[in-house]
């Protein structure tokens, strides 16, 4: 993983704004409907191709693959591993069961992502990595040429993949979560191997007190994160740190979030996860105080913050300034060279939902872009 050397790098959590015409393919695929094969791998790949361009051109040094071919970030497993069918009941997170009138509002608006979400009805196992070898192959051809400074894929944790696929066969908790760490080793290797950096997406680590374990107390959540941790470095045992990087998030969503974890609570036991460099949530109204957090917390020398200077639920397009500023924070915590500047979370965590305009996703990668610059002139 590159650091910051001589200024500060751009970033970003992952996905990105789908094409109608490729949201529409991958529902297609997701109804189980008839589709042109051939037709769908050359829209994939050429919307592969189109979002690394965007990135580059906006400003962005570490790109991704944008997640164009997923349904969304964790349940896309359900084309990779075996053990899943069917679908399951939608958990409501505990801010918006307090405020119905709102989670209703929302709802009918088409603010809540509507896929199949399946569960665990047998042992996981691999099932198919060709869907992962395509991906690579996609972002692979879509980098030449490039001259961005490097480039990541993102992958689900153990953990997201429990708290979206409910258990319906393991005996427990714990022996579900350490079967689907076992049987995502493949998926995270093969990427290692590829050559990219790897995202391993973490929201259970916070989103998940709110959600799956909201009839859990703090302690006994952080308990969970504390075993959410073991199995997912158990996963990541034959890959380096340096190679790897989690992002921890409350939920891509606007809505209240007064019932989320403080980051004070989670962090102690967060910094203990293999992966070098920790993306989280820093601008949005609710966590972007925090970096006070930061700043009282004995933050390991080899790890590398990736902290969120854009709002990724918000079309407001963040100033150049107030970016600077956020970043010069966290460089004035852990040094310049330690800082990469990127977004509270994904832009389109979910083909076709997304709070922020395509056009807008871009416009505020610009600015993160032109942030940067201005952080780097005072840090330099």
């Amino acid at each position: 993983m590159k650091l910051s050397k001589d200024r500060i790098l751009t970033t970003h959590v992952g996905s990105l704004p789908r094409s109608e015409k490729v949201f529409k393919l991958i529902f297609a695929k997701e109804a189980g409907e008839e589709i042109d094969k051939k037709d769908y791998d050359n829209v994939i790949a050429e919307a592969v191709k189109t979002v690394v361009v965007k990135q580059e051109k906006a400003g962005i040094d570490i790109v991704s693959d944008g997640e164009q071919s997923k349904i969304s970030y964790a349940t896309y497993i359900k084309y990779r591993l075996n053990g899943f069918e069917g679908d399951s009941p939608r958990r409501t997170p505990k801010d918006l069961e307090e405020f119905p009138e709102f989670s209703a509002r929302v709802s009918k608006s088409g603010g809540v992502p509507t896929f199949t979400r399946p569960s665990c009805k047998g042992p996981v196992s691999v099932k198919d990595m060709r869907p992962l070898e395509t991906d690579l192959s996609n972002f692979r051809n879509a980098l030449n040429g490039s001259s961005v400074s490097e480039a990541f894929m993102n992958a689900a944790s153990p953990g997201v993949i429990a708290q979206f696929q409910p258990n319906d066969y393991y005996p427990d908790h714990q022996s579900y979560l350490y079967a689907l760490a076992e049987a995502m080793k493949v998926e995270y290797e093969g990427i290692a191997k590829a050559g990219f950096l790897i995202q391993i997406d973490s929201p259970d680590l916070a989103l998940g007190r709110h959600v799956l374990f909201k009839d859990k107390t703090d302690r006994e959540f952080v308990s969970i994160v504390e075993l959410h941790i073991e199995a997912l470095n158990q996963a990541l045992e034959n890959i380096p740190a340096q190679q790897l990087r989690l992002h921890v998030c409350w939920g891509n969503y606007e809505g209240p979030h007064h019932c989320d974890i403080e980051m004070k609570k989670i962090l102690p036991v967060v910094l203990k996860a293999k992966p070098q460099g920790l993306s989280f949530e820093g601008s949005n109204p609710r966590h972007s105080h925090e970096w006070t957090v930061f700043r009282d917390t004995k933050i390991p020398e080899e790890k590398i913050l990736i902290p969120g200077v854009l709002d990724s639920t918000t079309n407001f397009v963040e100033h150049p300034e107030l970016v600077a500023e956020r970043i010069c924070r966290f460089a004035d915590i852990v040094g310049r060279e330690r800082v990469i500047a990127g977004s509270d979370c994904g832009f389109s965590t979910f083909a076709g939902f997304g709070t922020v305009d395509a056009d807008i996703t871009y416009a505020k990668l610009e600015s993160l872009a032109k942030g940067a610059e201005i952080a780097s002139k005072r840090l330099w």
